[in-house]
């Protein structure tokens, strides 16, 4: 069993031998308690308003970008083309602008994504209890929000204005989003804005806390890597790749039965050599701009970030049988949200 406090040891034991060994302990449990399988999932990018200046962030409030929000006819354009690649796990986002992308804007857009997609899950502001529970009614599975850094100073340092800089009001929103019923809860951190030893430890705790309090709800755990905006690169703190991978099989051996997602700001090779090792879901076919899919050119497009693996989804299931692995576009049953089977 390998304690926190073992955290930063590891992640600083450069030997081979510590890295293969963590790797075979991680894939003995992946395979124990996941099998084989990989789900795979899409972000779908519908405002990029934003209140808040967070200062490594595409939408920042300060950022001179052409600023939109997608109509519901855009929506479902958007939404059309991602079903039509086989994507049945569609995560909404937006900027973090509340007037703007109230929740019953985020609802009129749940319900739309309902009509393409049997699981949809939101990455949106922080919210209310009462109102993660509307939108659980209306059909949202899944609340995705990290931390970003658990270091209040560092946080304080790169969140300048808006909700985003009120740190106990994002640590809650886990909290919030289980008392509203939401059945599927990611949390993370970004990776190299702080010391990682020290978030890691502090998301460790973090989840621990939420899985005793909240034990029925379905966790995962996301380490997106601080990456460069149209080149500009903000990290402070930057993870190499052999450090990237230990997180993740530290995690799993900490972790065996929460889920890891994998998104594409990681490489083609690296996401490759990550399965197996501790991931269960990974982004495919991804594209981080508002209307990026089908309603805006390359030229036109402010991504939140970089996306580095460009594969199609359909390229990724060929990936993942050639591995052995059993790439999975939905194991959701279409339920209503807060009916109790008998």
């Amino acid at each position: 069993m390998i304690l926190f406090s073992q955290i930063k040891d590891i992640l600083s034991d450069r030997r081979r031998e510590t890295t293969e060994s963590l790797a075979r302990e991680a894939q003995a449990l992946t395979e124990q308690y996941f099998g084989r399988t990989i789900s795979l999932y899409a972000p779908i990018y519908i405002s990029n308003y934003c209140s808040s200046w967070c200062t490594y962030c595409g939408f920042h409030s300060h950022n001179r970008i052409q600023r939109f929000k997608l109509t519901a006819e855009e929506m479902r354009r958007e939404m059309s083309f991602l079903a039509g690649e086989g994507i049945e796990n569609a995560l909404i986002l937006t900027g973090e602008s509340y007037n703007l992308t109230p929740p019953s804007y985020l609802k009129e857009a749940v319900g739309i994504a309902r009509e393409f997609f049997p699981s949809v899950s939101l990455e949106v502001h922080p919210m209310t209890t009462a109102e993660y529970r509307d939108l659980f009614e209306e059909g949202v599975d899944g609340i995705t929000v990290y931390q970003e850094t658990y270091d209040r100073k560092r946080y304080a340092q790169v969140h300048l204005t808006g909700t985003k800089a009120d740190y106990d009001f994002r640590y809650g929103t886990p909290e919030r989003a289980a008392q509203g019923g939401v059945r599927s809860i990611a949390m993370g951190i970004l990776l190299g804005l702080s010391e990682v030893a020290q978030d890691l430890t502090a998301l460790y705790a973090h989840l621990r806390s939420m899985e005793k309090r909240f034990p029925g709800v379905e966790y995962s755990v996301s380490f997106p890597r601080l990456k460069p905006i149209k080149g500009k690169d903000f990290a402070s703190c930057p993870v190499d790749d052999v450090t990237f991978l230990k997180i993740i099989c530290l995690t799993r051996l900490l972790f065996p039965r929460v889920g890891i997602n994998l998104s594409t700001r990681e490489g083609m090779r690296l996401r490759d050599n990550c399965l197996g090792l501790g991931v269960t879901r990974m982004s495919a076919g991804s594209n981080t701009s508002v209307g990026g899919y089908t309603l805006r050119s390359p030229e036109e497009q402010d991504p939140q970030f970089d996306v580095e693996d460009r594969r199609r989804v359909a390229e990724i299931v060929e990936k993942l049988k050639a591995r052995n692995f059993d790439p999975v576009l939905t194991d959701w049953r279409r339920i209503p949200n807060g009916v109790t089977l008998p």
